[in-house]
């Protein structure tokens, strides 16, 4: 089950089988079948794979132009439905439920295409234990966790604890996070400091234990933790969408109050369940893609409760579709609360901040978002934040943020480690 879905021999057996179930369907039959039937087959199956490609696309919020493989098997699935409608009374049988295999197999590689594009998941069992909701490796409950908080030697590994954080704030229908809780943790000592925290945001679609699964986040912090006498940032694997495709952009709106979960619920829980710093200097959003643009938004729109962000190829500011639709879908048409989360102006209207201050990671093939990261870098040095852009070779998928985050990672956590001003002031409930 350890198979690999991005490569290997795997997707191209699939891809096999499904060319070799299209051309089995479709058949060379009569003449008629041939030179009639065949053609307006090829060619109603190109245009609705370029409807599907353009404004279909566009229309379900795909921003990113997607490969060519994934029209090319999403034609050739189109092409199978036509052929079994087309010869529904001449085919024998066997040929109907080839077309219908063969409609199968080709959904399945185009799938599988946009699973390559973004790669979400690598492998055969990391599809089915997500599908499945089973627990990630090394995860326990808060029950469970009980048992190894009273620790009187360093274990050799942190915890990756499920919660269920009570919305009071924000009543965001949010689903289970996850904390990762350093060796240091456990040791239990009067003289031990609260700990800073890191919080984790994925993608616009995807759920909270990705950077689990595909950004390595509690290897990473591990492997830190062990070379630094198991101290570490807790990490929280918050829960910003609420479920699979609701691209919320992390803020209040149509689609739920995600921001006030995140800078309400999440910090209140986390100080007052794990000892957690309340220091905003000790307090860090990082995340990748939609993440990245609720990292930096969070940052400058709160910093009484963030003051550091590691930006992975996010957006200039929370965006969705167009301009029109992400007005509509994400601040109900509301002009005003749109400028109040666009960080550029954000950062004009606040004047200068103090002790703020992060990356913006971006890869090479990503030229609209390296120019965006230029844009609020150079925004946020006028506002006080100190920040650095950096460009690595790779593509907008997560094979490309879980090491530009392992890489950023001691920074983050010197950053944390240094708290330069108080504790930060409650917030009326």
């Amino acid at each position: 089950m350890s198979v690999s879905l991005l490569g290997g021999w795997f997707p191209a057996m699939l891809d096999v089988l499904a060319g070799a179930a299209l051309l089995a369907a479709a058949g060379w039959r009569d003449r008629e079948w041939r030179w009639r039937v065949l053609p307006v087959v090829a060619g109603a199956a190109l245009l609705l794979t370029l409807l599907a490609a353009y404004p279909g696309a566009k229309a379900l919020g795909v921003t990113d132009p997607l490969p060519f493989s994934v029209w090319l098997w999403f034609g050739a699935g189109m092409a199978a439905l036509i052929v079994l409608a087309a010869g529904w009374r001449s085919a024998r049988w066997w040929r109907r439920g080839t077309a219908v295999i063969a409609a199968g197999l080709a959904a399945l590689v185009c799938a599988n295409a946009i699973n390559q594009f973004v790669g979400y998941y690598p492998t055969i069992d990391a599809a089915v234990n997500d599908w499945t909701d089973t627990p990630l490796p090394g995860q326990v409950s808060m029950s469970g966790l009980a048992h190894d908080a009273t620790a009187t030697k360093l274990p050799a590994a942190g915890r990756l604890v499920a919660v269920r954080i009570p919305a009071t704030y924000s009543h965001f229908d949010h689903r289970q996070e996850l904390v990762y809780l350093p060796p240091i943790w456990f040791v239990r000592g009067t003289h031990r400091r609260p700990l800073p925290v890191v919080e984790l945001i994925g993608g616009e679609r995807g759920g909270p234990g990705d950077w689990v699964r595909l950004g390595n986040a509690v290897q990473v912090s591990d492997a830190y933790a062990h070379r630094h006498h198991g101290y570490a940032p807790i990490l929280v694997f918050a829960d910003a969408t609420r479920k699979f495709d609701n691209d919320t952009e992390c803020v209040d709106g149509p689609r739920g109050n995600s921001a006030d979960h995140l800078d309400q619920d999440i910090p209140k829980y986390v100080e007052k369940t794990f000892g957690a710093s309340t220091n905003p200097q000790q307090w860090a959003v990082a995340g990748f893609s939609m993440g990245g643009t609720c990292a930096v938004d969070l940052v400058v729109e709160h910093p009484n409760v963030f003051d550091h962000f590691i930006d992975i190829s996010g957006d200039l500011a929370p965006y969705t579709s167009t301009p029109a639709a992400s007005l509509h879908d994400l601040y109900g048409g509301n002009v005003a609360l749109e400028k109040a989360n666009e960080p550029l102006l954000v950062m004009r209207a606040h004047g200068k901040y103090t002790g703020v201050n992060g990356l913006f990671l971006t890869s090479s093939e990503e030229l609209r978002h390296q120019r965006e990261a230029k844009e609020l870098s150079n925004a946020a040095a006028k506002a006080g934040i100190w920040s650095r852009v950096q460009v690595s070779p790779g593509t907008h998928v997560w094979q490309f943020a879980a090491p530009a985050f392992a890489a950023a990672y001691p920074w983050l956590a010197n950053q944390l480690a240094l708290p330069h001003h108080e504790t930060r002031p409650s917030k009326p409930a």
